[in-house]
């Protein structure tokens, strides 16, 4: 898959768009095929593209079901990059909004780190990694921003 992602900011675009316009081809295009992917819901880990699509798959069908546009954003965006190379750690908030109202239903940020290479003049994910802190009190994810 190639995704025209020139720099590393355009795959954050990507991103944010592939997931507010629930387009599985476009969000996973900017995946290497042998990805690892650490999430904080569902499976410990997923290795390759295939698996990663088929949680992918779920996840934005679940959101089309309810009836939700997904936003995304992302802030406190750190990238470091060379010339083959990249890291990029953030906090990823996604809001879950009813149709095209402002009426948020729900949200939550997860922290990200994601590993990228350039393949073919495009960057692509190559391990992406969420988590939540724990509230050592309750055991249950926090998903607060700070």
């Amino acid at each position: 898959m190639t995704n025209g992602a020139s720099l590393v900011q355009d795959v954050l675009a990507i991103y944010k768009s592939a997931v507010y316009e629930l387009d599985t081809e476009k969000f996973l295009s900017i995946y290497a095929e042998d990805v690892h992917i650490y999430d904080c819901w569902g499976n410990w880990e997923s290795k390759g593209i295939s698996l990663w699509k088929e949680s992918v798959i779920e996840w934005f069908n679940g959101v089309n079901e309810d009836g939700y546009l997904l936003k995304v954003d992302l802030n406190d965006i750190t990238i470091q990059e060379n010339t083959n190379i990249a890291f990029v750690h953030c906090a990823v908030t996604f809001a879950a909004f009813k149709g095209n109202t402002e009426d948020k239903h729900r949200q939550m940020t997860n922290r990200f780190t994601f590993g990228l290479k350039k393949v073919n003049d495009s960057w692509l994910i190559t391990h992406e990694h969420s988590s939540l802190p724990i509230d050592m009190q309750t055991g249950k994810g926090i998903f607060n921003l700070k």
